[in-house]
């Protein structure tokens, strides 16, 4: 299945008032951390929180839901989440712990829990693993480079990136600058370009923007916990959900994607290949 293995797609967002205001979307992986967290489901949550450096993340360890809402939003830079698991483990002593990451740290991550060397008694802590749709990743230097120089715009006056319509956008007081996506390419980090998960497959529960309408996220329910917790969470009113077949533009979207990105993927990995070079066994 060119989605993964999934149980359902729904088309959902958050409903406190306090996570739409700083959501990137739908606001579904803060919404579902928080109820996490209230219910004991969890202990803590790694997410890509901020530093003093605007739009430069780094993992932080949230164990309320004030934490949680202020990491909220995406980054378009890599924030190394999966290095923080053995700090929650070790130095906050979390016995549950919940993590947010692209499919490439998701990746990683289930690696961790089926061979467990080096982290023995860490990445079996982790019990609820959301994913984040993702087609690719730009070093901090490069993004700072494009948004600067084609965007008529500075990270420090950027107050949110988005990716939509075919465009990168950078929205300002300025007003919103959008940019071909086609022209992103080659800013990249160069391991996106032989990732072919586009939906996080291997996570618990998987979201994104792409087939939902604004301010609602597309949400894949994966396996049995991710299933069961989102469910409780709709239950108890904090998401609200509307059928996919329903909304535009739907899943045919997210399935062009998702092909796509595995059949680039499979055409730069035989690429690499043909002109010897290494390509890492990824999945």
């Amino acid at each position: 299945m060119v989605l993964g293995t999934y149980k359902e797609a729904i088309s959902a967002r958050a409903t406190d008032k306090r996570v739409q205001d700083v959501s990137q979307d739908g606001g579904i992986v803060s919404a579902l951390f928080m109820y996490a967290l209230e219910e004991g489901i969890i202990e803590g949550a790694v997410v890509a929180g901020n530093t003093d450096e605007k739009w430069r993340p780094q993992p932080v360890v949230a164990m309320d839901a004030e934490e949680i809402i202020a990491a909220a939003g995406t980054k378009y830079t890599m924030s190394p989440n999966i290095a923080a698991v053995k700090e929650a483990v070790r130095q906050c002593g979390v016995e549950k712990l919940g993590i947010v990451g692209t499919p490439c740290q998701i990746n990683g991550l289930r690696k961790m829990q089926v061979y467990p060397f080096s982290s023995r008694f860490i990445a079996d802590k982790v019990k609820l693993v959301l994913g984040i749709f993702c087609m690719e990743n730009f070093p901090y230097a490069s993004l700072d480079t494009f948004i600067d120089a084609q965007l008529n715009s500075t990270m420090d006056e950027t107050k949110k990136m988005d990716i939509g319509k075919g465009k990168f956008w950078a929205i300002s007081d300025k007003g919103e600058e959008g940019l071909p996506l086609k022209k992103t390419h080659g800013y990249e980090q160069a391991g996106c370009n032989i990732c072919s998960d586009y939906v996080a497959e291997y996570s618990d529960l998987s979201t994104g923007s792409v087939g939902s309408p604004d301010g609602w996220s597309t949400v894949l329910l994966r396996t049995d916990d991710g299933n069961s917790i989102f469910k409780a969470a709709v239950d108890a009113g904090v998401i609200e959900t509307k059928n996919m077949d329903d909304v535009k533009p739907g899943l045919p979207l997210l399935e062009k994607l998702a092909k796509g990105k595995k059949a680039d993927a499979k055409k730069e990995i035989d690429n690499r290949t043909s002109m010897g070079l290494p390509v890492p066994n990824i999945y």
